[in-house]
């Protein structure tokens, strides 16, 4: 099979590459490098199996030399983050949602047999139900948001009408080795593990007691690549998630360190929690990673943090400014 991962530098892309060349696969990655590092493929970039391209999927006539032959194709390229979606939202739109649509020209032009794209369970916002099923009501609160699920609708649009096989993995709070720290709001394991090397407070967001659903990097590479191999499930989106949720403070204690409170940023939900029903039944897939060995396994891999930023408390407070103005009235402010 010779498949194909947008974002191929990235976190979850870097991982997904590597597991794919183990199972044989030839594999082309598509990277602008503008989030995604080129050394989160050093342990494969000697295989000859794997094609790396910087390309940029906003740009139409650079995918045509990395798609051709492609059999299958997982779309991870994108633009992550809240904060900066409020500021830039014009440029969210066009990378999540105007890129997804060429990736989805491109595939269809060469005929792919499968896509997979990575949708976000933010376009839940702030769910009334837990765990959140995939017919829970669709309220992004923000253009980061909006725009993963604009995204998702094209793919499904795209598989009904022009009969591509595609699916959508709506991913809920994906941590592991390799996970972005830069910026305020980069991944809450980056962020902490940059601080504890940097033997500075670990930055709580409010009290700590929010709980997430986080779902261990090899748990989401194994829910594409199963995706992707059942074909016969088309055209829908499904939750990928742990099948429980754990709170900022037990994060914190299995890490250890001092820990600061910054404020509690409106939009953001205080918990994730995804019912994982749907993509048992269809697909047969769960995770498998407890939440305290994943833990385990980011701590052994901690000096790959070394050269991170370090967002001090100073710099969160001030990026959450203006958070109310931006976020306007859908917001809770209570």
């Amino acid at each position: 099979m010779r498949s194909l991962v947008t974002g191929g530098a990235g976190f979850i892309g870097s991982h997904l590459v590597e597991r794919l060349l183990e199972l044989g696969d030839e594999v082309v990655v598509v990277d602008n490098f503008s989030a995604g590092r080129l050394e989160n493929l050093d342990a494969v970039k000697a295989d000859q199996k794997l094609e790396v391209f910087e390309a940029d999927i906003c740009e139409k006539g650079q995918l045509e030399r990395p798609f051709l032959g492609v059999e299958r194709v997982f779309h991870l390229a994108g633009m992550a983050d809240i904060v900066p979606s409020i500021e830039n939202p014009e440029l969210y739109f066009r990378v999540n949602v105007l890129g997804t649509l060429n990736v989805l020209e491109a595939a269809r032009k060469v005929g792919v047999k499968r896509l997979i794209y990575a949708a976000s369970s933010s376009s839940y916002g702030i769910p009334d139900c837990y765990p959140t099923p995939e017919t829970a009501p669709i309220a992004p609160l923000y253009p980061y948001a909006l725009t993963k699920y604009q995204g998702e609708e094209l793919v499904l649009h795209w598989s009904r009408t022009y009969h591509i096989s595609a699916l959508a993995l709506r991913l809920f709070n994906v941590f592991g080795p390799r996970a972005r720290t830069s910026g305020a709001y980069g991944a809450v394991f980056g962020v902490f593990l940059a601080q504890k090397l940097a033997g500075r407070p670990l930055t709580v967001v409010g009290d700590g007691c929010q709980t997430r659903d986080f779902t261990y990097v090899s748990d989401v590479v194994a829910a594409f690549i199963t995706a992707a191999e059942r074909e016969d499930v088309r055209g829908e989106a499904l939750n990928v998630g742990s099948g429980g949720h754990y709170s900022v403070n037990q994060l914190v204690a299995l890490i250890g360190g001092e820990v600061e409170s910054v404020p509690k940023r409106p939009g953001e939900p205080d918990c994730t929690y995804a019912d994982v029903t749907r993509i048992r039944q269809l697909l047969g897939w769960r995770a498998e990673v407890p939440f305290e060995e994943g833990v385990r396994r980011v701590l052994q891999h901690i000096e790959d943090w070394r050269e991170a930023p370090v967002w001090d408390p100073q710099s969160i407070a001030e990026a959450t400014r203006g958070w109310f103005s931006c976020l306007g009235e859908r917001v809770d402010h209570s």
